[in-house]
């Protein structure tokens, strides 16, 4: 694994090379290794080692980007030549700023409305050590649960360590380490099928037998699925389905695209937008999240309150485009306006996102089994999957249910049901959320991690029925 003391050599040699005015670098990487298995067998094994250098070189307003993963000097001249020649021959970009220099990197510049907090670590030696053999025992242990139920399995068990580093010429250094484990679990049946999907920094919290058991126990009761209307029903999305869905508004909840007229928030700020029981945050340092404590430029990544009992609050800024917002004719309905540690690496179009969310917990939280009681008619959904977005202002998605569709009546589960495409506004659903469960760390594949509770909402509008 590269070091921190390696690649701040490796930034100085780079340093020296380059006549630019400002330089950074940028440093990504590690190990990852996973075992996929399918018919209830392994069938691959890999694994990966690989650094990238990534040098970003400013000449008067010019920026440009290069990259390189061979450290040699010859390896290092060259790319420091590829990134100095790409920006030599861009436009001045009037937004351009001065790198930030150690202080603004630290979140200590002064100028911000959040609060920064101390990430807690998220590297784990046990996960950093998983070996082959271990993911193959894990693996057998799903196997195993798929044999005694005569289903066929199929999925992942990944583990990985990674690096992600910032140096830059104005005196910024920023060091983050982190390893992750993932197990994801499909189960078939010869109609029906069940899913389960977890990952952590701490392979310990990582059970495969028991995810291979409920994504057993879900294709078992969801065999033989029934046909009942398309329509609107009072649904029960679990963790992954809330996730997927709602990770499709996360990138407007950015200054950049307020800024482009690209964001369903556009004049929205400061408006009562979803229900009184929704408050989001985006914060890295929440114990359930994973992810560097600091942006594509090096700055501190911040708290920042984006929901709050159903108002929108404010978005997330780079550092250029909170200079920028507070010229433009928004700025007195955007909310509050400073860096927030949300960039992406430059030269970007995108601006920055909130990549760090979590729903906050709301005053008595419900488990999915008590919102399934709760229930006169109504429909559980595991996940949900080919999502598109219809209509970006009102955030209308399209999308189905997968893995695991179920029908609720007079409080309790009476089996599968095919499968529904939905056509749904986001929000419209979180304007009618009628309970929580604790929010807990979600996956999915449709969107990024999240710390999401399960939901039971009404009014979810299904518009047709699949053939599966």
């Amino acid at each position: 694994m590269l070091s921190k003391e390696r690649a701040g050599d490796i930034f100085e040699c780079i340093k020296k090379l380059s006549s630019a005015d400002e330089v950074e670098v940028l440093f990504s990487g590690g190990r990852f290794a996973l075992t996929r298995f399918a018919n209830n067998t392994i069938h691959q094994n890999v694994a990966e080692e690989n650094h990238v250098v990534s040098v970003r070189t400013v000449f008067g307003g010019r920026t440009a980007r290069a990259f390189t993963n061979k450290f040699d000097e010859e390896s290092l001249r060259q790319v420091v030549r590829s990134a100095e020649s790409l920006a030599r021959v861009q436009h001045p970009d009037a937004d351009l700023l001065p790198m930030p220099d150690s202080g603004e990197g630290s979140g200590n510049a002064g100028g911000g409305a959040r609060a920064t907090y101390a990430s807690p670590s998220r590297h784990f030696q046990q996960t950093a050590n998983v070996t082959p053999e271990l993911r193959a025992e894990g693996v057998k242990k799903i196997v195993g649960v798929a044999e005694t139920h005569k289903l066929t399995t199929a999925g992942v068990f990944s583990s990985a360590e990674s690096v992600e580093g910032i140096f830059n010429s104005r005196g910024l250094s920023q060091w983050h380490t982190q390893t992750s484990a993932e197990v994801s679990i499909t189960m078939l049946a010869g109609d029906s099928s069940g899913w389960q999907k977890a990952n952590s920094p701490d392979v310990g919290n990582l059970d495969p037998l028991a995810l291979a058991e409920v994504a057993a126990r879900k294709a078992l009761d969801s065999a033989h699925p029934r046909e009942i209307p398309a329509g609107k029903y009072t649904v029960i999305l679990e963790p992954a389905a809330v996730l997927d869905i709602v990770g499709f508004m996360f990138w407007d909840f950015s200054g950049m695209a307020i800024l482009d007229q690209r964001s369903f928030l556009t004049g929205r700020i400061g408006t009562k937008l979803f229900g009184d029981n929704i408050t989001i945050w985006d914060d890295v340092a929440h114990p359930l999240q994973t992810g560097s404590p600091f942006d594509g430029e090096g700055v501190q990544r911040q708290r920042v309150g984006l929901v709050e009992n159903g108002m929108v609050k404010g978005v997330v800024y780079a550092r250029a485009t909170a200079e920028r917002m507070k010229r433009s004719e928004f700025k007195d309905k955007a909310g509050p306006i400073a860096a927030t540690g949300h960039g992406f690496a430059l030269p970007n179009e995108m601006g920055e996102m909130p990549l760090n969310i979590v729903f906050a917990p709301v005053g008595d939280p419900k488990t999915v089994e008590q919102m399934i009681a709760s229930t006169e008619r109504g429909v559980l959904v595991t996940r949900l999957w080919y999502i598109r977005e219809v209509e970006p202002f009102e955030k209308m998605l399209t999308g189905m249910t997968r893995d695991g569709t179920f029908y609720v009546e007079d409080g309790r589960v009476q089996g599968g049901v095919r499968n529904f495409r939905f056509n749904e506004s986001l929000i419209h659903m979180l304007s009618n959320v009628e309970a929580m469960s604790v929010p807990v760390r979600s996956c999915g594949e449709e969107s990024f991690d999240m710390v999401v509770p399960a939901m039971k909402v009404k009014e979810f509008n299904f518009t047709e029925v699949t053939k599966f």
